[in-house]
């Protein structure tokens, strides 16, 4: 009895020894590859989306700039500021500068426009004449800054007076004539939420955190700060001087600074850029806390978990040493025909035919197998290869016999086989006397211990009614149920695809509103609201017909992509809908008059991909409802 558990004993220490040293190696070598996976990983991710928010800042920065600069060499705002003292107290002559710098701020869909004249301090923006420039106001210090500097251009980040003192980036550039001498400065202004917004979004999406700061190191755009708040970016995160004089000191145009840097609790990982056109630095900052909080929280849950099993490992143990090993094998035998017995039957259930297939040897491995070629017509002796074109040409459809030729082509198979797959499957529509429907055959590959051939087990499974199920859901999840028409995320995503193709272009985008919906909601309910949606959808297809793209974006908001669609014929689709969608719409519940304001856009003048394309629309739209709704507006200028 003592030797009887002393055997136990030693067992048990031997098993519990032999898990722990196991654990212990495997832990420490998954540590190290996850390890330095997630380093790699980091490294990989940060420098691509520093690029891409490089490309980004680059593209949203270069156009302001160009068109101040444009302005800037504007020989008509030369000569207003040299006429400007002789026209202090004419409304005239501010009003053509305010209609002046308007148009550019609605041209570039810009926040602010300005013109500063040297000469008067006199500041105008696009409602007018806005302020004058004192000197020693805080506020105006760009102002005389730039003045003083040998730069033709500078830009800065404060708050807009004109704009309820919205934080926004200003361009400024000054105006010269002849002899040098500076009339004034004028720029645009950027709202600055909508960058910040772009560099939370790549936060958010793969956890690193962009900042763009100045020679002096001073953070001019963050998620969380501006120039205007005055923050160091060097104060926020201590690295070191070394760091810091290699971060500020990078000037390669287009190439990045990539380094590891240590602070007193974590290494973060970082990537630097330099945009010249703003005289900036693009910083993307990895911590890598995170990681090694994870990876510890990983170790902590397998050593856990490895307690657990070696728990349940020496129960085990125990229980079988003290049972009769005869008993185990009757019992394992018996538990083992009684499985085969269970799955033999709900295979028989599941799949429609089984058949195995002698690969190597090209040929059917059974009768059952051959007689089902030879009831397709495949003479007694068919290999295999040309059966399966048989069995395609007779009962496949068309435009999946190609694919299930060379998925169970003996090559293929034999090439899965050396690959170490052990599994094939092909999903497909067939027909065995009537309709088509669809089928899936699974394929297990497994060699023949007698001779050494792999052979094919193939098992059919009616998958029709999965996958009108699939299609039903489909269906339901891209269409709106009120109108029938493609919601806004099936919208986008059938457009992006025609768009792709551009075999019909060009295109014609077309956003249409309903003008002044909300009354007819709040003065007739909104069941009767739902009847104008409902019959302003039904015009819009028939209006554009089943080459179009239709769907709805918003509760009253529409879009179209229309396929050989240039400039002329958009306007004149776009005139005919305003008059079609102007009518009277009457139901039991009253009647009320519909109208719709439509924008629209050019592809590929305007954009080729939806978003683009959107925006553009859009802003034609805004156009539209500003000059009092019901009627259209086209991007661009009409070919000559």
């Amino acid at each position: 009895m003592k030797h009887k558990k002393s055997m136990l004993l030693r067992t048990n220490l031997l098993v519990c020894l032999v898990i722990l040293v196991g654990f212990a190696v495997t832990a420490a070598l998954s540590y190290r590859t996850n390890y330095g996976a997630s380093i790699q990983h980091i490294e990989q991710v940060s420098d691509l989306t520093s690029e891409d928010i490089y490309h980004q800042l680059s593209t949203a920065f270069t156009k302001p700039v160009h068109v101040s600069l444009t302005m800037a060499g504007d020989r008509l705002l030369q000569d207003f500021l040299t006429r400007e003292p002789d026209h202090l107290q004419d409304p005239a002559f501010t009003e053509t500068l305010r209609r002046y710098l308007d148009a550019y701020r609605q041209k570039y869909s810009y926040d602010s426009v300005f013109l500063v004249s040297t000469a008067t301090v006199r500041y105008y923006n696009f409602e007018g004449l806005d302020r004058v420039l004192a000197p020693g106001d805080p506020e105006n210090d760009w102002y005389y800054q730039l003045l003083a500097s040998g730069d033709d251009y500078a830009m800065n980040v404060d708050n807009d007076e004109a704009a309820q003192n919205e934080i926004t980036v200003f361009v400024n550039c000054k105006i010269s004539d002849g002899q040098g001498q500076v009339l004034g400065i004028v720029g645009v202004g950027v709202r600055i939420e909508g960058l910040q917004a772009l560099l939370r979004s790549y936060q958010e999406t793969f956890g690193v955190s962009a900042y763009l700061i100045d020679d002096s190191g001073d953070i001019q755009l963050s998620t969380a700060y501006t120039g205007y708040q005055k923050q160091s970016f060097f104060a926020l995160c201590p690295y070191s001087a070394g760091v810091r004089r290699q971060l500020l000191g990078w000037r390669e145009e287009g190439e990045a600074l990539s380094l590891w840097s240590d602070t007193k609790t974590d290494r973060d990982y970082l990537v630097a850029r330099y945009l010249p056109e703003l005289s900036w630095h693009l910083v993307v900052q990895r911590n890598t806390g995170p990681l090694m909080q994870g990876l510890q929280r990983q170790v902590g849950q397998t050593a856990a978990i490895i307690a657990v099993i070696i728990g349940l490992i020496l129960l085990v143990i125990t229980l079988v040493i003290r049972s009769y090993n005869r008993r185990i094998v009757e019992l394992l035998q018996k538990n083992e025909q009684e499985r085969r017995s269970v799955f033999q039957k709900a295979t028989e259930q599941l799949f429609e035919n089984i058949y195995e297939l002698d690969i190597t040897g090209d040929r059917p491995a059974n009768r059952a197998t051959a007689d089902y070629f030879a009831s397709l017509g495949a003479p007694a002796g068919t290999p295999f290869s040309q059966a399966l074109r048989i069995v395609a040409q007779k009962q496949i459809k068309e435009e999946f016999r190609q694919g299930y030729i060379d998925t169970f082509s003996p090559q293929n198979v034999l090439d899965c086989y050396r690959a170490g797959r052990d599994t094939l499957q092909y999903e497909f529509m067939i027909s065995t006397g009537g309709d088509y429907y669809w089928m899936r055959i699974t394929a297990r590959l497994i060699e023949n211990p007698g001779d050494g051939a792999v052979h094919m087990l193939t098992y059919r499974q009616n998958i029709d009614a999965e996958k009108r199920r699939q299609r039903r859901m489909q269906r339901l999840a891209h269409t709106d149920e009120m109108t029938g028409l493609y919601t806004k995320t099936a919208t986008q995503h059938e457009m992006q695809q025609r768009l792709a193709r551009s075999a019909d272009g060009p295109f014609g985008f077309f956003i249409l509103d309903i003008d002044n919906f909300k009354n007819a909601n709040d003065s007739l309910g909104h069941e009767f609201g739902d009847t104008v949606i409902q019959s302003f959808a039904h015009k819009l297809v028939e209006h554009f017909g089943p080459e179009a793209v239709v769907g709805r974006i918003g509760g009253d908001e529409f879009a179209a992509l229309v396929p050989n669609c240039d400039y002329q014929r958009a306007a004149q689709l776009a005139g005919e809908l305003v008059q079609a969608l102007s009518y009277q719409h009457r139901t039991a519940s009253g009647s009320w008059q519909v109208s719709a304001s439509v924008g629209v856009s050019l592809a590929p003048a305007d954009g080729s991909d939806f978003l683009r394309l959107y925006r553009r629309a859009d802003a034609a739209l805004y156009k539209v409802k500003k000059q009092g709704k019901c009627g259209f507006a086209l991007t661009g200028e009409p070919p000559a």
